[in-house]
């Protein structure tokens, strides 16, 4: 997420390099393996991948019935009522004829403490920001007020939402400022760290249909990245843990790069840490293959190591080993406490946010729970954003037992990783040692170079150093590298589940052949599979492409019948967001960086997973990645947040942008989308 566009100099301080260099078969070998060969490539590239897809998936719900996707069908509570939008280039959020929109929970809005006011020309305090709404809203959801009671409120509730990176020239008066001697201001340091997190937001609409924050509720509080947290979970004590704040390995500061999130079965919220590596630095000419993997380096991104005050909550982001020193006494594991699904309990004010371990150590883009059912294992599915990563998926160990499920089902289970085969079936792949195949891979790889990563595999002293080095650990079960997936979906009426796979512009020239023709994929698309039996813990499963983006004309083929065929009212270019609604929409989100001219800014697009029929139904203002999105239960108010905005969007009075949520309402008080 927020990677716009990935040419090599595009400077994105969210960027983050190919560090998967395993020889596993990429996702695009395995597409270009089903390829039907045909002489004619239609129009754009998005069209020739679409061209690919020769078999189709009868678990997955395509219209056999017709090819027309443009004109919808009878699918009931999934129908698209609403006239498509253009694309828009203007500085301003567009919704369809018959909805309205208004700004809400703009960076900077005091929440708690003592409520201090956002100052537009820059100057708030990191104690200020540390009771604001943070900086670069992103995955988000609604709690409604009554849910441990059992209700459903869409009138007031919990809005809980991520707080990905930051703007500095945003966020300070005069941007990030440094000393004379190389140092940075301790304040503006504090006030960085504070602008990530999490945010927890008592709101309640008023008998005017208005919104507003609950001031002096019990329930807003700001998680930043220096909170005090828990580690759960197998890597909980491990040693590659221990630092000077935690002899034991049971507690870290802080979560940070906080992207998608996904709300649990029993009413928590699971916010994910996703490009975490580049706040770290190291110096070290050699570094730990728990760094290497990742790319840790020498630099970091925001210099919070430099900080003036002395302080070690600001060392702590240098974890290059001291001389003489040891894990006690410097910050050498520090980052080892980062990459996972951090749960909070938003009903719980004064409770401790958990790093759940057992759900691995990686790039989470988000999480997504499979439906429960009582006496049955929970099962949620997270994508690792980076070019050539993974898919994974969890299976707890205890079953679900809704009087008394919690945070202890994510304590122990079973992590897979997805491998998807060319005939349109696909594996999960257990990470454990206790698992025979896994354990026989690891023991072969023992002593080699893992794929190109220039690794030497010397092993894996338990299960918590698997987890700690799940991207090592799925390269060596053979999993599938795939084009970034970002955010899942897992449909309410069919379980199928859905993951973006946002778009790889690093496939090369040298990489393409007669099976393999496409250079790269710069628009992106989405993938879903059903599981065997529609058992959600199963180890197989059957797979097929939803739909490509591209350009005017790019074609989905499945069965050799065109499922999709893009026009003005559905292009899209990388998409990244995902979210079924309560009535079983499709809400699509784009992070595009890729033709401009042609996709405009930013969008959101609704569409039928039954029909395939998709359309455009709200468009962003310049410069921002559309990101996160949730309705109240009863899908009258929609909540969508706008990341990175440029120029000084959303008020032009101001010298500054400010990211914010956006409210959408259809002016008849309908249910959006219908």
């Amino acid at each position: 997420m927020a990677k716009h566009d990935l040419d090599p100099n595009y400077l994105d301080p969210n960027y983050e390099p190919v560090v998967n260099f395993s020889d596993n078969t990429p996702f695009h070998e395995i597409l270009a393996a089903r390829m039907q060969r045909r002489t004619v490539m239609k129009g754009s590239v998005g069209a020739a991948l679409a061209s690919i897809m020769g078999v189709g998936l009868a678990g997955c719900g395509s219209d056999s019935d017709s090819s027309d996707t443009t004109t919808g069908g009878n699918s009931g509570s999934t129908d698209l009522g609403f006239k498509a939008i253009p694309v828009s280039s203007e500085n301003t959020v567009v919704v369809p004829e018959g909805y309205s929109s208004e700004v809400f929970l703009p960076w900077g809005t005091p929440i708690t403490g003592s409520y201090p006011e956002y100052r537009a020309d820059g100057t708030n305090t990191g104690a200020d920001q540390e009771q604001q709404v943070g900086m670069h809203h992103d995955g988000l959801h609604f709690f409604p007020i009554d849910l441990k009671s059992g209700g459903n409120s869409s009138t007031e509730g919990l809005l809980v939402m991520n707080h990905e990176y930051i703007n500095q020239g945003a966020l300070h008066a005069s941007g990030a400022t440094y000393n004379d001697d190389g140092s940075r201001p301790a304040d503006e340091v504090r006030k960085e760290i504070a602008a990530h997190g999490v945010s927890v937001v008592h709101i309640k609409q008023d008998s005017e249909g208005q919104w507003d924050v609950v001031f002096g509720s019990p329930y807003n509080r700001r998680i930043t990245g220096g909170t005090p947290m828990d580690i759960r979970g197998p890597v909980r004590g491990y040693s590659k843990l221990v630092t000077p704040y935690s002899l034991s390995a049971t507690e870290t500061r802080g979560t940070l790069n906080n992207c998608a999130m996904g709300p649990t079965p029993w009413g928590t919220y699971l916010t994910a840490e996703e490009n975490w590596h580049g706040y770290f630095k190291n110096s070290a000419e050699v570094r730990p293959r728990e760094q290497v993997r990742h790319g840790v380096d020498g630099t970091s991104r925001y210099d919070w190591e430099l900080a003036d005050s002395g302080l070690d909550q600001y060392i702590r982001f240098d974890v290059t080993p001291q001389d003489g020193g040891s894990a006690e006494t410097d910050y050498r594991n520090e980052a080892n406490t980062y990459g996972y699904m951090v749960e909070i309990d938003p009903f719980s004010p004064e409770s401790k946010p958990q790093k759940r371990t057992a759900l691995g150590r990686f790039g989470h883009e988000g999480v997504i729970f499979a439906p429960t059912k009582e006496g049955e294992p929970v099962v949620c599915y997270s994508g690792d954003d980076s070019r050539f990563e993974y898919i994974y998926k969890f299976v707890s160990a205890q079953p679900y037992e809704a009087a008394t499920a919690n945070g202890s089902l994510l304590e122990e289970g079973t992590l897979y990783v997805a491998r998807f085969n060319e005939d349109g079936t696909g594996d999960w792949l257990a990470l454990s040692l206790d698992d025979a195949e896994f354990a026989a891979k690891v023991a072969a790889a023992e002593g080699t170079e893992v794929g190109r990563s220039g690794i030497l595999f010397d092993g894996f002293e338990n299960q918590a150093d698997v987890l700690l080095n799940t991207r090592l650990a799925a390269d060596i079960a053979g999993a599938t590298p795939m084009d970034r997936p970002e955010w899942g979906a897992v449909d309410p009426n069919s379980g199928q589940v859905y993951f973006t796979l946002t778009n790889n512009s690093q496939r090369t020239e040298e990489q393409t052949n007669a099976a393999n023709p496409i250079v790269e994929n710069r628009t992106g698309h989405i993938i879903r599979w059903s599981e065997s039996n529609g058992d959600q813990a199963a180890t197989s499963f059957e797979w097929d492409i939803f739909v490509f983006g591209g350009e005017q004309g790019t074609e989905t083929v499945v069965n050799d019948e065109v499922v999709v065929s893009l026009t003005d009212d559905n292009i899209f270019s990388s998409p990244d967001g995902l979210w079924f609604d309560y009535n079983g929409r499709l809400w699509i989100q784009t992070d595009n960086g890729y033709k401009k001219e042609t996709f405009g800014n930013d969008m959101m697009l609704a569409a039928n997973p039954e029909t395939r029929e998709i359309k455009r139904f709200f468009v962003g203002p310049q410069g921002c990645e559309v990101t996160g999105v949730v309705s109240t239960p009863d899908v009258k108010t929609m909540f969508v947040n706008i990341q990175h905005p440029a120029g000084n969007w959303p008020n032009p009075s101001e010298d500054r942008p400010r990211d914010a949520t956006v409210i959408v309402t259809r002016d008849d008080g309908g249910i959006i989308g219908a």
